[in-house]
């Protein structure tokens, strides 16, 4: 059974499968904030509760969830959560602590993501490519740059430093980045996330 409401809803939810809900059941919650303990105190008990968080990419297959097991999940209902999230992207299991980090890095991911497409696809119109092409190469670019990552297993650090040739092209850009602080914003970004993500728990 999979949860997905949002998080000021889960009260009234969760009120509602009480009466139906056993320990024969698999409660998948994507409700960002909910702890699993909530979900379990307000359930009979000894049913079985999983918590994820995934990111919009599920919806083209290639989400980033990462889940958390309750007390009376086994590993059978790990196996299951495994499955039923691989099928839109790569999966992998953390500590429920964890889960507000993952929700500040590949919860809100994506929107950071984006920003730096709209960001390279304007550097790219004011090069003089049209809006159309600009934003299909950036996007590709990015996609290009996370599976060679992902595909090779090697550090992204190592990786850019591949392709950064001295006194060339990248180096150049590199520099421009560096000096507006690309780095230290999305570091931010995803620590204010994480933040937040705890404030919204409480």
């Amino acid at each position: 059974l999979i949860v997905c409401v949002k998080p000021q809803q889960m009260a009234e939810a969760l009120a509602s499968l009480r009466p139906s809900v056993t320990q024969r059941h698999l409660v998948i919650s994507i409700a960002a904030g909910v702890r699993i303990r909530a979900i379990e105190e307000n359930l009979a008990d000894g049913v079985r509760v999983v918590r994820a968080m995934r990111n919009q990419a599920c919806l083209v297959g290639l989400s980033a969830t990462a889940f958390s097991t309750g007390k009376n999940a086994t590993a059978e209902d790990r196996s299951t959560v495994e499955d039923i999230f691989s099928s839109v992207g790569r999966v992998y299991l953390v500590d429920e602590e964890m889960l507000d980090a993952v929700t500040g890095l590949s919860g809100s991911g994506p929107a950071y993501a984006y920003m730096v497409i709209e960001a390279l696809a304007e550097g790219g119109v004011k090069a003089g490519l049209t809006r159309e092409v600009a934003i299909a190469l950036a996007a590709q670019t990015l996609l290009g740059a996370a599976t060679m990552v992902l595909e090779t297993r090697r550090h992204p650090e190592e990786l850019w430093k591949l392709v950064a040739t001295p006194g060339g092209t990248t180096e150049a850009g590199m520099r421009a980045l560096n000096e507006g602080g690309l780095k230290d914003a999305l570091v931010r970004a995803v620590v204010e996330a994480t933040k937040r993500s705890k404030e919204l728990s409480k």
